[in-house]
């Protein structure tokens, strides 16, 4: 594993660190290097970005859902073969999921990875007054290590010499760069239509011309100089498993459901599973053979007119559940496997109709947030004696029609409440699970494959 890494963290969110975040990494491969990105939190957006700029897949290090140890081994494994790692940052360096320590935060994942920390602070309408900036995130904590700062938002060449020599003398640390005030360098706006437009490969002028753009105002070998960082190590191991392949578990993999961890899909490959992808939004079938079914979340709601009009597809996945092939179902997937999803304009749109509900979509977030979670009665999945953490992120409600089981009981900040739907071979709701915070998940999902194997 490379010793280079470096993080590129901000004062606050809407800094510009996505954009300088994509620009160095088209840089660092301009320069010949092979670069791995990674996203602070639970975010699955950022990280599909970084893969269409570095051609590997981006990986979550998220310090609140992952033990410190399986987080190390996680950056360790995604850091193999790659010359350097560049991670992005969430919200302000030091905000996370508790206001009064670093828990959750990208200071944190600095901490635990022994990674320097790369400043974005936005200098429009400031001059010396950045120093301050720069200088309080500095005091704020011993234990983070800002080994450099760029400056956004610049005015001029001139504007970006002051602040420069300001933060410089004041701080101590080297200012690397700059970039300026443009409208040409704005992100396009991150709707959900974005993600399709980053898989036909409609942004690769656009992060070819930001990687341009920051060659010529950022330094970028002094970046790699600054990128120098102590080897890590790990005791966790909890990819280690066996390599004997057991069953075979479709994964619905396209632009309508692809918010998956990668370490998910590992883990089950590390307790015996070859995971087999398809396309339900292209109208690939249900694959045939296969042991076990799990659909990731995504956008359905942007693709339902299509999914909607894929009988085939829609009455192969029915039948294999209703047939008892063991299936999770996570947002997107939970919502497509619904009687129906009504968009916003209040089209309804038949699906796969083996959960009986009805997903109305709705134009403000209905909610976000971590959550810890254990199983409810009947989950195959996890039990009530085991915890697992992961996220919710959803504009939709549920609405069922029957009296069901639910999946999940959950624990976040607006209190304990169940959630989800189960049956004695379906596990779907709202929550993103990440299987390395209860490896457990993965190895009773295996299981419950190979029990369906057997018994056919």
């Amino acid at each position: 594993m490379s010793r280079k890494r470096m993080i590129i963290a901000g004062t606050g969110s809407g800094v510009g660190k996505t954009t300088i975040t994509l620009g160095i990494m088209s840089a660092l491969r301009k320069r010949g290097y092979t670069v791995q990105g990674f996203k602070c939190g639970p975010d699955y957006i950022d990280p599909t970005y970084h893969e269409a700029v570095t051609g590997r897949a981006s990986r979550n290090l998220d310090s609140w859902m992952l033990s410190a140890e399986a987080l190390k081994e996680v950056f360790i494994r995604g850091s193999e073969g790659a010359d350097i790692s560049i991670i992005e940052g969430m919200m302000g360096l030091f905000d996370g999921k508790d206001p009064l320590s670093n828990q959750g935060s990208t200071a944190e994942v600095s901490i635990l990875t022994k990674s320097p920390v790369l400043l974005v602070v936005n200098c429009a309408a400031m001059a010396r007054s950045v120093a301050a900036v720069v200088k309080g995130f500095q005091a704020f904590s011993q234990e983070t290590n800002i080994a450099g700062v760029i400056v956004n938002e610049v005015g001029s060449e001139g504007h970006y010499h002051i602040v420069k020599s300001a933060i410089e003398q004041e701080c101590g640390i080297p200012v690397i760069g700059y970039v300026k005030q443009d409208e040409a360098l704005k992100m396009p706006e991150r709707h959900l239509g974005l993600i399709p437009s980053i898989e036909r490969g409609e942004l690769n002028d656009f992060f070819e011309q930001l990687g341009k753009l920051l060659l010529e105002t950022v330094d970028i070998d002094k970046l790699y100089q600054l990128a120098d960082a102590p080897t890590l190590t790990t005791e966790s191991a909890i990819f280690q498993v066996s390599n004997k392949k057991r069953v075979k578990i479709a994964v619905a993999k396209d632009a309508a459901f692809h918010f998956y961890y990668p370490e998910n899909i590992e883990l089950l490959e590390a307790y015996g599973a070859e995971c087999i992808y398809f396309s339900p939004l292209n109208g690939e079938v249900l694959p045939t053979e296969v042991h076990g079914l799990y659909i990731g979340g995504g956008f359905p709601e942007e693709f339902a007119e299509s999914l909607s009009a894929n009988e085939a597809v829609k009455n192969s996945i029915k039948n294999a559940i209703v047939n008892g092939i063991p299936t999770l179902a996570e947002c997107g997937g939970f919502m497509y496997l619904a009687k129906s999803i009504t968009t916003t304009d209040g089209k309804e749109y038949p699906m796969v109709g083996v959960i009986p509900a009805k997903m109305q979509m709705h134009s403000k977030l209905a909610a976000v947030g971590y959550r810890e979670i254990t199983g409810c009665e009947g989950n195959f999945l996890i039990d009530s004696n085991m915890k697992a953490k992961g996220h919710e992120f959803h504009y939709s409600t549920s609405l069922f029609f029957k009296e069901i089981s639910p999946a999940y009981e959950t624990n976040g900040w607006m209190g304990r409440y169940k959630e989800g739907y189960v049956t004695n071979n379906v596990v779907a709701g709202y929550m993103h699970l990440h299987f390395a915070s209860c490896p457990k998940i993965a190895e009773n999902f295996v299981n419950a494959c190979e029990r369906r194997k057997t018994h056919e």
